[in-house]
């Protein structure tokens, strides 16, 4: 029986900061270990124009704005030794109203595609909904990251047999308790709250910010560290706007001495420590139907008491008591549930064991697994059924 040799994966990728470049590097480098296949090529959507059709080394590029940038690439493709490819989905890193030129690319590519759906919405907007169904269409398998994104595309009529879940994946982190870490950072005897990931007007850490006001008079220890850059697509639009907005909030309300911001891209370890420090860990987003959150994933790595509001993803990961919900755009509401968190220290150490519990079957290595059945399932198909497997 075939199995898979070489697999290209077109994504955004380091030194791009964004979630999706992070998890694709993640991956890849799960998947390395794996010691199965004989090459990985990194197709990265960057924002240079790729000009000529020289494919040297590891990493190729696609000029994120040159819609015959992804036809050069399927072209490419196809003469390659390439068995499998995998597209990272996010409409925002496509070029195109909404993304559409990935479609173009789709449509020469005469390989089994697998693409991972990272933003599904229970209400596209018809420009995305289109490209959506044209990205399906074109897909040999969706992989879906939870069950709540698996039920939002039932809804799109798509079949059943051509959608895996394939959780997102998270770090092999111990479960060690917060005042081992805090001295690392000088932390000892503070209570740590934290928020991790790239910023934007979206993430709701200013209802966390007017929390504190109540937090700190309970919790004179307490300090909340927002870890993190601003996005690069918001910073190009707007600056540093949210983040300004944030730091005279703290100003304003004088708890300087209880917020601290990391402006920059944190190393791993780095961000381990952070997290590992933490005692509670937040995640306030605005948008109830957020399908997927990457530092969610890390922060239940980590085992740790997860405050959020319910939206899509955290309902499902934070569900049967391995999270305590706040309501949107409610600073009362997140100040009561964080107070009742570090008063409670019998519930604390629940969410902490059933965090860490439910995590352990999406750690990396686990993931990586699950995508290389995957592609041998798709290369052995399309073996078999050459070429009729690449009518998509």
């Amino acid at each position: 029986m075939a199995s898979v040799k070489e697999v290209a994966y077109v994504s955004t990728f380091p030194p791009r900061k964004c979630g999706i470049a992070t998890f694709t590097a993640d991956l890849v480098n799960s998947i390395g270990k794996l010691n199965k296949l004989k090459k990985q090529r990194v197709i990265s959507i960057d924002g240079r124009h790729l000009f000529k059709s020289t494919f040297e080394g590891f990493e190729h590029k696609i000029g994120r704005d040159f819609v015959e940038d992804y036809i050069l690439m399927a072209d490419f493709l196809n003469q390659s030794q390439v068995n499998v490819v995998n597209i990272q989905h996010e409409f925002g890193i496509f070029g195109g109203e909404a993304g559409k030129y990935v479609c173009s690319f789709l449509k020469k590519l005469k390989r089994p595609v697998a693409t991972t759906l990272h933003t599904v919405l229970p209400d596209f907007e018809n420009r995305a909904k289109e490209v959506f169904h044209e990205v399906v269409n074109n897909s040999n398998v969706l992989i879906v990251l939870n069950e709540t994104t698996r039920e939002i595309v039932k809804q799109y009529s798509v079949p059943s047999r051509k959608v895996i879940l394939i959780p997102h994946g998270c770090p092999d982190l111990p479960l060690i308790q917060s005042g081992k870490v805090k001295p690392k950072l000088g932390l000892q005897n503070k209570i740590v709250l934290s928020t991790f990931g790239l910023l934007s007007k979206g993430k709701g850490i200013e209802y966390v910010i007017q929390a504190l006001t109540k937090i700190v008079k309970k919790e004179p220890q307490l300090i909340y560290y927002v870890l993190g850059v601003t996005h690069p697509q918001v910073k190009n639009h707007d600056g540093e706007e949210y983040r300004n907005s944030l730091l005279k909030m703290v100003k304003k309300l004088g708890l300087r001495g209880h917020v601290r911001f990391l402006n920059r891209f944190l190393s791993k370890q780095e961000l381990y420590d952070y997290l590992l420090a933490t005692d509670i860990y937040i995640t306030p987003y605005l948008s109830p139907n957020q399908v997927s959150s990457g530092t969610l994933a890390y922060a239940l790595a980590a085992g740790k008491a997860v405050v959020s509001t319910p939206y899509l993803h955290a309902k499902e990961a934070l569900g049967e008591g391995r999270g305590v919900f706040c309501n949107f755009n409610d600073s009362d509401s997140i100040a009561e549930r964080v107070i009742e968190v570090i008063e409670n220290k019998r519930l604390r150490q629940s969410l902490e064991q059933k965090a860490y519990r439910y995590s352990r079957k999406f750690i990396w290595s686990s993931v990586a697994k699950n995508y290389l059945k995957l592609f041998n399932d798709l290369t052995r198909q399309s073996e078999m059924n050459w070429p009729s497997a690449y009518h998509h």
